[in-house]
């Protein structure tokens, strides 16, 4: 049966719907003289209707014809199609009238109206049989998958409607949070609460879920589908109707809010001015010129027109995309942008680089800044961080570059973690490079803490972990930071450049520290969310608080000392700290140098626990120590 009804051709199946209701048209009308007070039998009057009875059953075919119902599929019958065959059985009614009225024996007004309604519903009726037979002979001849629509509202229930007529899905019930709906029976399902659906799917069988609920917000329908996905269910979402007529791309250019509405007070913009001439007209090196850090360095020197940017990176990728964003700028300005490919680490090239394009200037922004992966890492950290600072300073010493502007970090004050320490000791060589070659070359520092909208800082992977549903992740609930925006960061970097004399330390007022907690909090509702705690159990994301990773504080400080000197500018200040002398920093580097050819970790950690400053990150188990 099932190869039978394969095998017929469209057209095939056409000619057996008209069939159909050809057969249909003389059953209807005898089923209607047997109903109607007529004074002879129902048979008599039908074979005195013979005569004009294969002229009605003419026009009716070609009347269907013209109205396209034969051509209607089975799972496509509905209100439309109910319609035209409405319209068939009025015209045929009609018809037959006017034929009997000059040919055959004369029927009542009424006769035909209760004819054109017998009609009407012999066709709906055995097309709604025929539909269930074949569904039938397909149910029995491939399996199918049942399955549950959570979701019971407009969009759940035209959902069940049409999958009835599917071949391969068989919806066997709906689950909504809506307790109004539970225990009901739409469109022929039972309707179950959520907290039954365990139960619903070892009983009835189901293996897969469709979420009919394409209005509630992405967090809600994420959090639902990690609670079925845990039953050993797949779940499939109903697409959105801006997803169905195309329209899904203008929500995926709508963009988060931007990380300086989070700073809890007004972004300083802070023109250069008169300190732009210490990069106007000069070669300048920026070294991780594809980072957060490097590439917005990159942007402000740029408007202060030097005669050559040189942008130094280590990754392809980055150095490709600032090469790319900047490159038409340069080009509309007449400054040459030179992209180089290496590792600050490598004592040759860093003297070739800086030897061939005259560098007069250095912002030194490369290094390893990941507190978590540097500290899983310490030897590469130490290696980049220290020894990529020492061999670009010495190079820069060298070859006689003006000034050299080291970005040093908040972490590196009392530090608990490699970065940190890493960053110290940078700070530590640059001194001291200051006291000795200060005469032909400025060595400065600038430190400051976190930056806002970074890789790598908290707002975009606070955004990312909403657009997955959530939790976002707070490692405790007292942790605080200094933020500022990327751009017055080195806004203020290139100003404390200008106004260096040599060996200081720059530090920045970035204000009062934010509340990681609170941050969170403030970029949750800032997406339209709500969030998840016990005060609000039915909100949509949860902040969940996973405790502190190897090598944070609960609170970064800026200086050593309490001891600030202000410049002439209110929001960079110079931090008078105490220095190591040239034996000191030679001896260190020496300890370093040879625990990190060694590969030994512990000896590493301990030079630096002996020579950095506050540092007392215990080694973590498993490190080797030789």
């Amino acid at each position: 049966m099932y190869n039978l009804i394969s095998a017929l051709s469209r057209r095939q199946k056409s000619y057996v719907f008209l069939a159909v209701d050809l057969v249909l048209l003389p059953l209807a009308l005898l089923f209607t003289l047997e109903v109607q007070p007529l004074p002879d039998p129902a048979l008599a009057t039908l074979g005195a209707l013979l005569p004009v009875l294969p002229y009605v059953m003419a026009s009716a075919a070609a009347l269907a014809l013209w109205l396209g119902l034969p051509h209607v599929q089975l799972n496509a019958y509905e209100r439309h199609a109910a319609a035209q065959s409405a319209l068939l059985a009025g015209g045929t009614a009609l018809g037959l009238a006017l034929l009997a009225a000059g040919f055959g024996p004369p029927l009542g007004f009424g006769t035909y109206v209760v004819f054109a309604i017998c009609y009407f519903l012999f066709m709906v009726v055995t097309r709604a049989a025929m539909l269930q037979v074949v569904l039938a002979v397909y149910r029995r001849a491939q399996p199918r998958c049942r399955v549950l629509i959570y979701g019971a509202g407009t969009t759940g229930t035209q959902l069940a409607q049409a999958l009835k007529s599917h071949d391969g899905i068989d919806p066997v019930a709906f689950a909504d949070d809506n307790s109004s709906l539970q225990g009901l029976t739409l469109v022929g399902l039972p309707v179950f609460a959520p907290t039954r659906i365990s139960e619903i799917v070892q009983a009835r069988q189901i293996r897969r879920v469709l979420l009919a609920m394409p209005s509630q917000s992405q967090q809600r329908q994420a959090r639902i589908t990690q609670r079925l996905q845990q039953l050993g269910l797949e779940v499939q979402a109903l697409p959105s109707f801006a997803q169905l007529i195309g329209e899904e791309a203008l929500v995926d250019k709508l963009t988060p809010v931007a990380p300086q509405a989070f700073l809890g007070r007004a972004a300083r913009d802070v023109p250069l001015k008169e300190a732009a001439g210490s990069y106007q007209g000069k070669s300048v090196l920026v070294s991780g010129a594809g980072g957060s850090i490097g590439s917005e360095l990159c942007r402000q020197v740029l408007a202060c027109r030097p005669s050559k940017l040189v942008l130094f990176e280590l990754s392809e990728l980055a150095l490709y995309t600032v090469h790319q964003e900047l490159g038409p700028l340069a080009e509309a300005a007449g400054i040459a942008l030179v992209p180089v490919l290496g590792s600050i680490t490598d004592p040759r090239q860093m003297r070739m680089v800086l030897n061939a394009h005259e560098v007069q200037v250095v912002l030194h922004a490369a290094a390893y800044k990941h507190v978590p992966l540097v500290e899983a890492n310490p030897l590469p950290g130490l290696a980049n961080n220290v020894f990529g600072t020492q061999t670009l300073a010495r190079a820069a010493a060298r070859a006689g570059v003006e000034r050299f502007i080291l970005i040093s970090s908040d972490k590196a004050v009392n530090p608990a973690n490699v970065m940190g320490a890493s960053k110290r000791m940078a700070e530590l060589i640059v001194q001291d490079l200051a006291t000795r070659h200060g005469q032909n070359t400025v060595f400065t520092m600038v430190r400051f803490g976190n930056v806002l909208g970074s890789s790598g800082s908290v707002v975009p992977l606070f955004q990312e972990q909403i657009s997955r549903g959530g939790p976002v992740t707070v490692t405790d609930p007292n942790v605080r930071r200094f933020f500022m925006t990327i751009s017055e960061a080195v806004q203020l970097v290139l100003q404390a450049g200008d106004m260096a004399q040599g060996g200081e330390v720059f530090v920045l007022d970035m204000g009062a520290p934010v509340p990681i907690l609170q941050l969170a909090r403030q970029v949750i509702e800032s997406t339209g969310h709500t969030v998840r705690d016990a005060d609000n159990p039915e909100g949509d994301i949860a902040i969940e608080i996973i405790g502190l990773r190897p090598g944070e504080k609960m609170e970064e400080e800026l200086t050593l000392s309490e001891e600030l000197i202000h410049t002439r500018h209110q929001k960079i200040f110079c931090a008078r700290e105490t220095v190591l002398s040239e034996i000191q920093v030679a001896g260190f580097l020496r300890s370093l140098r040879q625990a990190v050819a060694a590969g030994d970790e512990a000896a590493a950690l301990q030079v630096v626990r002996h020579w950095v400053e506050g540092y007392c990150q215990p080694l973590a188990p498993g490190r080797k120590t030789s």
